[in-house]
């Protein structure tokens, strides 16, 4: 057992301008944190509860969207009637995520923030430079079944693992945060998350210590919503590919270290493309490493099934 200290916050500033000590980790349902704890990934000197804030509350904006508490679980944000009947894309990606008794404990902020499923970040005896800048990264010379094949780098291969992020993005839905001079300050969802580069050890463009309060969705897009994830088994499996639709947007999933904007196929669309063509025009950057080539052939038929309504073929 590492030794650590606890606090419960009173406020989201307080949480914030306490989590400026060296070591400091915030903890709400702590289904990822304690986890990494347990394996000494993490180290925390520090815990700051922040799960009984308010912010557990789904509350309508003025201008016809919702605004979702980062306190709010998984399991409360997808039964809500306001996101199954206005986002039904959120609702359905919430629910591929993890097992039932994980979405009653994990949050909104939480899975947002959530670490890397790569099996090489889990395992603290293989060199990882997410783990250990300038370590090397195990995955480019191992097995990269799950990794990315989109927007990696020499530094880094992994995936973010969140299916919410991913219909966030396809929603254009943004962050609300506190950050520890107690400022506000709103992001847009696709500017949350980072790609490796050379820093794949920093992963979001958060200042240490900004407190995630709210995600808030604008008004419902026009036409068809949809979430389609591919994994191994049915349940409680990690994806191997997914996609959200919402209206003329697309996001996938499981193939970068952020939810990938399709911004190259939506133009491709709007072009007159053909819908195996949109694919393409996405998918022409991508770099598979050995064991995850087969992540080009799924991406590809599942978009384009996903782009003409139909079952994958």
């Amino acid at each position: 057992m590492k030794p650590f200290t606890y606090e419960r916050a009173e406020s989201a500033a307080g949480a914030a301008k306490a989590a400026e000590t060296p070591g400091a980790r915030f903890l709400a349902g702590g289904t990822n944190l304690l986890d990494l704890m347990k394996l000494e990934i993490e180290r925390p000197t520090h815990l700051i509860d922040v799960g009984r804030l308010p912010l557990s509350q789904v509350e309508e904006t003025a201008d016809g969207g919702l605004r979702i508490g980062a306190v709010v679980s998984n399991s409360a944000a997808a039964a809500d009637r306001r996101v199954r009947t206005l986002y039904p894309l959120l609702s359905h990606a919430l629910l591929a995520g993890a097992s039932a008794q994980l979405r009653n404990k994990a949050t909104i902020g939480g899975n947002l923030l959530q670490r890397t499923r790569c099996a090489y970040f889990y395992d603290a005896a293989k060199p990882c430079n997410k783990r250990a800048p300038g370590a090397g990264c195990s995955a480019l010379g191992g097995d990269a079944r799950g990794n990315a094949i989109l927007g990696a780098s020499q530094h880094c291969v992994a995936t973010h693992p969140s299916d919410m992020a991913v219909a966030l993005s396809a929603l254009e839905a943004t962050v609300e945060t506190v950050t520890p001079a107690g400022a506000a300050r709103t992001l847009g969802i696709d500017d949350v998350h980072r790609l490796p580069g050379e820093t794949p050890h920093i992963e979001t463009n958060l200042e240490p210590g900004e407190l995630v309060t709210a995600v808030v969705l604008p008004p419902p897009p026009e036409g068809r919503q949809e979430y389609r994830k591919v994994r191994d088994r049915a349940s409680y499996a990690g994806g191997l590919f997914s996609l959200a639709l919402a209206g003329n947007r697309m996001a996938l999933g499981s193939v970068a270290l952020k939810p990938w904007r399709a911004a190259k196929s939506e133009a491709a669309l709007a072009a007159g493309a053909s819908h195996a063509e949109a694919a393409e025009a996405e998918l022409a950057d991508a770099r598979p490493l050995g064991r995850n080539q087969f992540k080009l052939t799924l991406a590809r038929r599942v978009m384009v099934a996903a782009l003409e309504g139909t079952p994958v073929r």
